[in-house]
């Protein structure tokens, strides 16, 4: 039995206690500053107050300034934080990690730099520990996972990558069970990269339910044609980004593609792609969903700020990513949905 602390007790680190614990582990849910009412829930029904199924019998609850009593003896760490939460997680958590205990993460997203860079989260908080002096085995989980279908013991399929293929085995035998299988690895750009590109588009694509639901009416039958069109694009700019940071590999590109398809049939980021499709704002999105944490814009407009500054400098052509742009116009600049069809098709003569 191995001892597993989950830092965040948000809806995706938290159903990681399911598989955690039913695979025989000691799983500690420790809450940030932000979950104190979260974990005072669990601690009084044994039930996160966003699933309705209770935590397997014998996860222990833990707030913020207990952590150093529930990382202690941990043969593993798994960071359950938001994207809004990697800087607090690398200046407050990792410090206090042993280097013989492996990370797991499960945030997604990209941090873009001045020349148009991308960095996954685990190079982003290897370079925060660098000016420590401070070596951490940074892994991270990717692939087509809802927390709330997890919880249920749907089949999931996700992927483990880090540096060690070794270590990524060790957690592998940990976390699997018969409904939770996993994939392992040492391509961290490439896996982080792919599940974290899809938000983006993954917005796009719900874009069009919106526009449907504009044109035809809230309750009219749902129209795939443009939804279609749009995750046919969105696959090509995605291989297109995942080649510019060097991971084009068929095995990336699956882990993305998947994530990108469960994403856009639940979860927050159709939500907020809907009421921009229905003609909403994004100030007006964001107040329709107060209180909802939405990565996928954060997720865009790094990305798309980074195209824009790798055209500059000439490694990347803009023109190949109306779809992104548009989104992230649609974001940044509160331009109207106005989907650039045209610029999706192509000519082909081999």
């Amino acid at each position: 039995m191995a001892v597993i602390t989950i830092v965040g007790a948000g809806m995706m680190g938290s159903a990681l206690a399911f598989p955690a614990r039913e695979n025989g582990n000691e799983v500690r849910l420790v809450g940030t500053h932000l979950d104190r009412e979260i974990i005072e829930e669990c601690k009084r029904s044994d039930k996160h107050p966003k699933f309705n199924k209770e935590f397997p019998k014998g996860v222990k609850y833990f707030q913020i300034e207990e952590i150093d009593v529930a990382i202690e003896g941990a043969d593993m760490i798994i960071g359950g934080v938001s994207s809004f939460g990697v800087d607090w997680f690398g200046e407050v958590v990792l410090p206090k990690i042993p280097e013989s205990v492996p990370v797991l993460t499960v945030t997604k997203g990209l941090m873009d730099t001045e020349d148009g860079q991308l960095l996954t989260y685990p190079e982003v908080w290897r370079r925060m520990l660098e000016k420590s002096g401070k070596k951490l085995s940074l892994n991270a989980i990717g692939g087509p996972c809802t927390s709330y279908e997890l919880v249920a013991h749907d089949q999931t399929e996700v992927a483990f990558c880090g540096e060690d293929i070794e270590i990524l085995k060790r957690l592998k035998t940990m976390m699997a069970t018969e409904y939770y299988h996993i994939s392992l690895s040492t391509d961290v750009v490439g896996i982080e990269s792919a599940v974290a590109l899809k938000n983006g588009y993954a917005l796009g694509i719900a874009l069009t339910i919106g526009l449907n639901q504009k044109e035809f009416g809230i309750d009219s039958e749902l129209h795939f044609n443009s939804q279609a069109a749009i995750f046919g694009q969105a696959v090509k700019e995605m291989y297109k980004l995942l080649d510019y940071q060097g991971a084009a590999t068929l095995e990336n590109m699956s882990v993305g593609y998947g994530d990108l398809y469960v994403t856009v049939y639940g979860g927050r980021t159709r939500l907020v792609g809907i009421l921009l499709g229905r003609g909403m704002n994004i100030d007006e999105a964001k107040e329709e969903l107060n209180g909802v944490t939405l990565e996928s814009l954060v997720v865009a407009e790094r990305v798309a700020r980074a195209i824009r500054v790798a055209h500059k400098l000439g490694k990347l052509e803009i023109g190949a990513f109306p779809l992104l742009c548009h989104v992230d116009d649609i974001i940044s600049r509160k331009m109207k949905v106005n989907i650039p069809w045209e610029d999706f098709t192509f000519c082909y003569n081999k």
